[in-house]
């Protein structure tokens, strides 16, 4: 793994596999965001892949989110919309693939990672594999990410993740609103239950599987501007000097 990080991505069987990985955490810098859009597009219109597993690389952390290096770096306006659309380009690329997404989650997951959970179209987790929505404790918000978690788990506990943003919620509570369709006690227990269903769909016929896809996202297609539009607000807010002061302090405590 480079100290940048690294996107790889690879098709057997008909499964397309596609794992990002980061030294911290495997958070997400706005050239891994691109570039894991990029291989999901790739991916969704490559006729050898029948469904998707997207995964991170370790045995740790799902995702931790933004990389805060670059979230302080930010200096103007262009460049904060410019690092939050790398989020909205991957929830997009996600919701137009024209296969099934499943997400392998085998750790914890922060804000962006709780966004490409809610953004699969079935997500696989572990019983430690807890989430926190931290944007507001950094002084932003989880606006790029957010129509994604509330469609998946509703209104209510959107709202619970985002307003109480330092507390974490347990695999099982995310099982519950159904951000999570199955949690297992090991790895090794949710790899295979990953690898049969997988495996089933890469049998299943594509044609149904895509209009199945099309017909669960209808009433997202204004997403392609939405998350751009949310996208700016973020980058605008993250200019701000108590955002700025607000990630220095975060850097250095528990994220």
């Amino acid at each position: 793994m480079s100290n940048q990080g690294e996107v790889a991505s690879s098709i057997k069987n008909g499964i397309g596999n596609i794992t990002f990985s980061h030294p911290q955490s495997n958070s997400l810098p706005e050239a891994i965001l691109r570039k894991l859009a990029e291989e999901i597009t790739s991916a969704g219109n490559n006729s050898e892949a029948k469904v998707i597993v997207l995964q991170s690389a370790g045995e740790k952390a799902f995702c931790a989110g933004a990389s805060f290096d670059e979230l302080i770096a930010i200096e103007n306006l262009e460049q904060g919309k410019k690092f939050f659309s790398g989020f909205a380009m991957v929830i997009n690329a996600m919701r137009t693939a024209p296969k099934f997404v499943i997400a392998r989650v085998q750790g914890k997951a922060v804000g962006g990672g709780v966004g490409i959970a809610c953004a699969a179209d079935y997500t696989f987790a572990v019983e430690s594999a807890s989430v926190k929505l931290s944007e507001l404790a950094v002084g932003i918000g989880p606006f790029v990410v957010g129509p994604a978690v509330e469609r998946k788990v509703g209104t209510a506990a959107f709202s619970q993740l985002t307003i109480n943003a330092t507390e974490w919620q347990t695999a099982e509570w995310a099982k519950e609103k159904n951000m999570y369709a199955d949690i297992y006690k090991s790895v090794s227990e949710m790899d295979e239950a990953i690898d049969i269903l997988a495996n089933k769909l890469a049998q299943s016929n594509p044609e149904a599987m895509l209009l199945l896809k099309k017909v669960m996202w209808q009433g997202t297609e204004h997403w392609d501007s939405l998350l751009l539009e949310r996208a700016e607000m973020s980058g605008k807010l993250v200019l701000s000097d108590f955002t700025k002061n607000a990630i220095q302090k975060f850097k250095t405590g528990a994220r």
